[in-house]
């Protein structure tokens, strides 16, 4: 009875101070900004932009409302969506000095280093490190530059492994039937991704790929984490709790006082993300382990990255060297961020070539043409086919497996605009004043979608764009992205490590899909959830049977 008192008494608080606060920065320009019109002053709007069937409603932000829209939170906490490209430069990239100097250089500029460098920070990082630890989208400052530093050079060559399990995995599903059979392909693409990084990552296999049968349920965890995240993250019901006293908690007691306290609150989805990063720990754990008796055994690990951190960890001049916990939470991260996004990116890929069957046989003929007969195509090869990496830059342009970047103010700022906004009293702004605590949605799925820069046939799926000259209006628009001007994989400093093994990974695997499967849409209708990650559903309706599926039905072709 006292623990519910104590959260009662806590929650109030928290009201009353973000009531307060919100009355201070009640004069700012950011409340001038175009804003839909909100159904209720305690819960605003701002959770329409990030509940599941969100998709109408940034097409609304789209085609109605400029590059910057005020949103409204609880109790009329202003927020913004961004995706005008000189703010998301400002908010993303301007820090990059920063991740990019030694200790030894930020020690000597401590105090002297402009203070826009440090204006904008990712959101939710404490709630993420209580999830997968100490890895790269848990920590910020110096202990994120040390990681990146560490990490970077890992990603530089990236190698694919167990193409043909996967393609034998499929064959027997089909049982050699000349009739195409309908076969569930996230799940086939998830246990993939998770096998490829499992063995780039880590050094481990996860799955032999040999069958329809999982092997591992670490996959099945990872996906339906990913919508028990975006349950939390969607509920205007759970913003007190999740923004403004679970940054505070973290930082009160012990780890296991912590612990009693979650055991203790009566909330059902934070109690499933606590069990399945439990489980994810423990499968850390248990690898990391088993890296450690071989190490001490005499064996020093192969080429995959956490090998690579533990040798480091053995030199002991190392200004770099990471924690175990930090190695640890590494190991999460990157099979988190590594598999959910690149599997739905191919799930998707999938799902579009079999409603275009054009597009499907002019791939197919490029691919089959690049393997001359049965070999595997040469890596130099591979990444150059120029209609393969147009298909590919489409999805991810139409349809980026991160819908959107979150960050939060640290101070008070100005941010600045690329084009006039006018505001709600007509007056013409070219920049915002945006208050400290000011939570920030940055829109990639918007900014790859923005007909005023990549022209009007800017929603069509067309991978035929990418082989002639791009719109003068795109190229001089500048967007900060770290890939071919799409904001799919972030900018910056906490732009996507592992970018080009994603690329890399997704053209691989659909090398091989195409050469030897044809797809067609299944009876099915399938529905992509707007989560942090976006997933496909068949029983959109059905809310006990929320499992990720996409059914195709696939052929095997002769020869």
């Amino acid at each position: 009875m006292l623990i519910y008192i104590a959260e009662l008494l806590a929650v109030i608080t928290c009201v009353l101070w973000l009531y307060l606060r919100r009355r201070r920065t009640r004069g700012h320009s950011i409340a001038n900004l175009p804003c839909p019109k909100s159904k209720s002053w305690w819960k605003g709007n701002f959770h329409e932009a990030l509940n599941p069937k969100a998709w109408d409603f940034h097409m609304r932000l789209l085609k109605e409302y400029g590059t910057v829209v005020r949103l409204d939170g609880l109790m009329g906490d202003k927020q913004l969506i961004v995706y005008d490209p000189k703010a998301m430069h400002h908010i993303l990239v301007k820090v990059i000095l920063l991740a990019c100097m030694s200790s030894r250089t930020l020690r000597l500029l401590r105090g002297t280093i402009n203070q826009d460098q440090t204006l904008y920070d990712r959101s939710m990082i404490e709630a993420t490190a209580l999830v997968f630890g100490k890895g790269l989208t848990g920590i910020t400052g110096e202990a994120h530059r040390k990681q990146r530093k560490a990490l970077n050079p890992v990603f530089s060559i990236a190698y694919m492994r167990n193409m043909r399990q996967l393609e034998k995995g499929l064959t027997r599903q089909l049982n050699n039937a000349k009739e195409p059979q309908e076969i569930e392909m996230i799940s086939w693409m998830s246990r993939t991704a998770l096998e490829l990084i499992g063995q780039a990552g880590l050094g481990y296999s996860f799955d032999t790929l040999e069958d329809d049968t999982v092997t591992h349920p670490y996959s099945q965890i990872m996906k339906q984490l990913i919508g028990h995240i975006s349950n939390i993250l969607g509920d205007p019901d759970m913003w007190i709790l999740r923004d403004y006293i679970v940054p505070f908690a973290v930082r009160f007691g012990s780890g296991n006082l912590r612990r009693w306290i979650v055991d203790m609150t009566p909330w059902p989805n934070l109690h499933r993300v606590r069990d399945m990063s439990d489980y994810l720990w423990q499968v850390a754990q248990e690898i990391y382990a088993a890296k450690k008796h071989a190490f001490a055994a005499g064996d020093e690990g192969g080429k995959d990255i956490i090998s690579i951190l533990m040798r480091m960890n053995l030199l002991e001049d190392s200004e770099d060297k990471l924690d175990e916990d930090e190695v640890l939470g590494q190991m999460s991260v990157l099979t988190f961020a590594a598999m959910d996004t690149t599997s739905t990116a191919m799930a998707r890929t999938l799902q579009l070539l079999s409603t275009r069957p054009d597009i499907q046989d002019k791939l197919r003929q490029e691919v089959l043409e690049a393997r001359a007969g049965d070999k595997d195509i040469p890596y130099d090869q591979l990444v150059s086919l120029p209609y393969l990496d147009a298909v590919c830059r489409e999805t991810l342009r139409l349809f980026p497996p991160s819908p959107n970047i979150f960050r939060r103010s640290t101070q008070d700022a100005v941010l600045p605009l690329s084009k006039p906004i006018t505001g709600i009293d007509g007056t013409v702004m070219t920049e915002i004043h945006v208050p400290k605590n000011t939570y920030i949605l940055v829109s990639a799925l918007n900014s790859n979608r923005d007909p005023d820069i990549w022209g009007p046939d800017a929603l069509e799926w067309k991978p035929e764009r990418w082989l002639s000259s791009l719109p003068n209006e795109l190229i001089e628009a500048h967007i900060p992205g770290v890939y071919s001007h799409l904001m799919t994989f972030n900018a910056g400093w906490r732009s996507c490590i592992g970018f080009k093994f994603s690329q890399l990974e997704m053209k691989a695997v659909l090398s091989m899909l195409i050469a030897k499967f044809k797809f067609s849409p299944s009876d099915k209708t399938v529905t992509w959830k707007l989560n942090i990650i976006s997933t496909p559903v068949v029983n959109e309706t059905n809310e006990t049977d929320r499992r990720p599926r996409m059914p195709l039905r696939v052929t095997k072709l002769e020869g």
